[in-house]
């Protein structure tokens, strides 16, 4: 049976969506465990709760960004994972960190990438005055939010529509394309081809069915004009 590690640095609300996906939809694979880069996070209590490991490395007790990659990467092959989610881990990794786990490592960001990669996207979705907005899912690679795309979830910006409200709006969306995006990575089903993205299989496209996943970086008009 094939593992997942998640790493997350507060409530992870994504990490319960992918928790209980695989429950719910009987996953041929497990989650394996939990890591945060605070002891203190919220989601650490709730994965144990549902008896799923979970350790809390405090970055800050470590004097480089290297040294706590190390001790991380350390705890997470304790647990030989085929898959590793960051959900909400708000931590910059170092080139030997992605390294290492090339090919198994996916992110969720929530902004229709390549647009406003980095931090404050629902921001900048409002000032930039754009008429959709999203979330993707990405492999990891050195270029912080720029790894191939495996899927994307479009919203509307509405009226009226402050930072809050639309975050709500793309956070349902993450948490449904995520736990769909780690499945397939789980069962072997991507495919990278110089850069792009192909999902095998019978459900690889479901943009007919209400949760607007797309497998490539196919909505440029999300943006900034």
């Amino acid at each position: 049976m094939k593992s997942l590690v998640i790493l997350i640095s507060g409530r992870g609300s994504n990490m319960r969506a992918i928790v209980e996906a695989a429950a719910a939809e009987r996953w041929p694979s497990r989650v394996a465990a939990v890591i945060s880069s605070l002891p203190g996070a919220a989601g650490l209590a709730w994965a144990r709760e549902r008896g799923i490991a979970a350790e809390g490395i405090d970055h800050r007790a470590y004097a480089s960004r290297e040294q706590f990659d190390a001790a991380l990467a350390e705890c997470i092959d304790r647990h030989a994972p085929d898959a590793i989610a960051l959900a909400g881990f708000m931590r910059i990794l170092t080139p030997a960190f992605v390294a290492h786990y090339e090919g198994r490592l996916l992110n969720i960001h929530p902004s229709l990438l390549p647009a406003f990669p980095g931090l404050h996207t629902h921001r900048l979705a409002l000032e930039h005055g754009i008429k959709i907005h999203g979330c993707t899912v990405h492999f990891v690679t050195l270029r912080l939010d720029h790894g191939p795309i495996v899927a994307q979830a479009a919203v509307p910006v509405l009226p009226g529509d402050n930072e809050d409200a639309l975050a709500a709006r793309v956070l349902e969306q993450e948490h449904r394309i995520y736990p769909r995006a780690l499945r397939w990575l789980l069962e072997g089903r991507l495919v990278v081809e110089k850069g792009v993205v192909r999902v095998t299989g019978e459900d690889a496209d479901e943009s007919g069915s209400g949760m607007h996943v797309f497998t490539q970086s196919n909505l440029s008009a999300s943006g900034p004009p």
